[in-house]
């Protein structure tokens, strides 16, 4: 095949080539003259490096699927949709590749919509394939059929109804491109049934992809480099936010020689964790609504901003109105329609963030910021986030206390996939993320249900790390059918579910906000480790703190999925905390040491 960047070839192969009988994969045999649309569609997926899919048959799409058969792309079976989107999703956050999922019309179709909002809502670059009913049926309200790309226009970065055969190597060729490039983003490409079933000639078109009115501009200007270098040069008080940007971007060793060439503090956005070391002595930690308490009013007190590939959204900033006014700032970032749209900035360095710092460190005198960091530390006081691990637990289990051990146990090695919900707070603040792509979470949408398809789809992109889930009991619900999906794939993966009984986030928002009135909140739950055994999985729980290395060992050394039910106070509260509208220093903070267990509630025997 033709690599981006290489000279415009066109690509000749056989009508269902793939794996033959003998599984040796057969040598592509130049002038052959017809393929279905079906055969195309895996065809294209092999030139474009897809090693795995993930997907749930039906009618509309089974042509696609009959393709199959002597394929060297392995297929993955969910059990929803859903968990086909998430795991796409999951796989292109480890990977850093394009991740693809497939689905029937209709209800197939509709049930990715969750997944494709989560991966456009964070940057998630995956192709999501839908099966259509034939051409000659759409706008019949025929069976199954629903308009999917009216439905998912909002929520994709691009998206294709395919109605000819010949016209489906070229639009996926698209949807690859426009799925990676640029701020990368979800695509979804609707084929209908008689397309799939149509023969076409076999020649894929040449590579580079070029699409009329797409054009990334990737590169800051000059002036503005230049003008950013005179900021950081003047400024006392100065902070750099890591987003996931520059996971994407792949910079974080560029971010490392701009800190160690300023001495500029780091803070980090939830998706940015990773992509600079939680060890380092110049990271801070996470910011915003449940970050660290110094950083929040660090911010506030900066007189310059370095934001590189975040978006000022509002769990990081708070109020708007009051938000790091006595700073300057500069964004750097790929997608224009970010700059300027939440805070207003005194220096846009538009592009990519690879480009953009290697541009930019030329141009920055080495300084350092001994006192402003001095100060900062001197913030910190006894109200870390991290001071709950020596606190006197007397058997008592807490979310904090699972965090830490699991990260002091795996040595911080392991990828961590956290669902959404107090867990995974906890989870930013206690387990020190090293390396990017080290933690996958759903930060814009917030998606409950993510972490176990996520977590599955990461498995299939780093086949020899050890993963853990985070998960609550409320989200670990809404998909845990997957875990028939382990058992059937036969994968290795930790799942540590945080039960506390309720939907912990908005009960905590009920206790604080609503005079502790736990409207639907209290959860009825399974036996997870009934279940998980039901599976044909291994099932363990943890009730006391003691416990923890025993399990974790226990799961580490199983070959096959483990599930541990970590039996967690009740009615814990994940600080701090901003309000939601509030100033981004006004903070509900932690109590003082040694009350931290007060307004907590063990499990007994009749609790929820």
């Amino acid at each position: 095949m033709t690599r981006p960047g290489a000279s415009p070839k066109t690509e000749q192969l056989t009508p269902g080539s793939g794996l033959s009988p003998s599984g040796s994969t057969p040598e592509r045999v130049p002038g052959t003259a017809k393929c279905t649309g079906a055969e195309i569609v895996w065809d294209v997926l092999a030139s474009e490096g897809v090693d795995v899919v993930f997907g749930y048959p039906g009618g509309a799409i089974m042509p696609i699927y009959d393709a199959m058969h002597q394929r060297s792309i392995r297929h993955v079976l969910v059990r929803h949709e859903q968990g086909a989107a998430h795991m796409a999703d999951g796989y292109a956050r480890a990977s850093g590749k394009v991740g693809v999922c497939l689905a029937t019309s209709g209800p197939g179709a509709t049930n990715l919509v969750t997944g494709i909002a989560t991966a456009m809502l964070d940057s998630s670059p995956i192709v999501c394939i839908t099966g259509q009913v034939s051409s000659s049926l759409l706008g019949s309200d025929a069976f199954q059929e629903v308009d999917i790309t009216g439905v998912t226009l909002p929520i994709t970065k691009h998206n294709y109804l395919v109605t000819r055969a010949e016209d489906i190597a070229p639009t996926l060729r698209e949807a690859f491109f426009i799925a990676r490039s640029g701020r990368p983003g979800p695509v979804l490409v609707d084929i209908t049934k008689d397309a799939q079933q149509a023969t076409t000639d076999a020649a894929l078109p040449p590579r580079p992809v070029l699409r009329s009115g797409y054009r990334p501009d990737l590169s800051p200007s000059e002036a503005s480099l230049e003008r950013a270098a005179e900021l950081i040069a003047a400024a006392e008080r100065p902070l750099i936010f890591c987003g996931h940007g520059i996971v994407k971007a792949e910079a974080s060793a560029l971010l490392m020689e701009l800190v160690e060439k300023t001495g500029i503090p780091v803070a980090s956005t939830l998706l940015g964790l990773g992509a600079f070391p939680a060890l380092h002595p110049l990271s801070l930690g996470m910011m915003g609504m449940h970050g660290e308490a110094w950083v929040n009013n660090s911010i506030q007190e900066s007189d310059l901003i370095i934001a590189l590939g975040m978006r000022f959204d509002d769990r990081v900033t708070g109020n708007l109105k009051t938000f790091a006014r006595k700073a300057k700032k500069i964004h750097a970032e790929i997608d224009p329609s970010e700059v300027n749209k939440n805070v207003t900035v005194d220096v846009a360095l538009t592009g990519d963030l690879h480009k953009t710092l290697t541009g930019l460190l030329p141009r920055i005198q080495r300084r350092t910021c001994t006192r402003w960091v001095e100060h900062i530390n001197s913030l910190k006081g006894t109200a870390s986030v991290r001071d709950i691990q020596y606190m006197p637990h007397n058997g008592r289990l807490h979310a904090a206390h699972v965090i830490h051990d699991l990260w002091w146990l795996t040595q911080g090695k392991a990828t961590m996939v956290t669902d959404v919900g107090q867990h995974q707070m906890w989870e930013a603040q206690y387990y020190r993320h090293e390396r990017p792509r080290q933690l996958i979470t759903s930060g814009g949408l917030g998606t409950m249900g993510f972490a176990l398809p996520a977590a599955i789809g990461a498995r299939f992109a780093k086949p020899e790390e050890e993963i853990w889930l985070v998960v609550g009991d409320g989200g670990f619900q809404m998909t845990a059918s997957e875990l028939s999906t382990c058992a059937q794939e036969g994968i290795k993966l930790n799942v540590a579910i945080i039960n506390n009984g309720y939907l912990g986030l908005v009960r905590q928002l009920q206790q604080l906000f609503y005079d502790n009135r736990y409207s639907a909140t209290p959860l009825h739950n399974p036996d997870f480790v009934k279940l998980a055994e039901a599976h044909g999985l291994m099932g363990l729980r943890v009730s006391r703190r003691e416990e923890i290395p025993d399990a974790v060992a226990q799961a580490r050394s199983s070959p096959g999925t483990t599930v541990i039910d970590f039996r967690v106070e009740q009615e814990d509260v994940v600080y701090p905390m901003v309000p939601a509208g509030a100033d981004l220093d006004d903070m509900i903070r932690r109590p003082e040491p040694g009350n931290e267990a007060q307004g907590t509630r063990q499990w007994t025997s009749g609790a929820v």
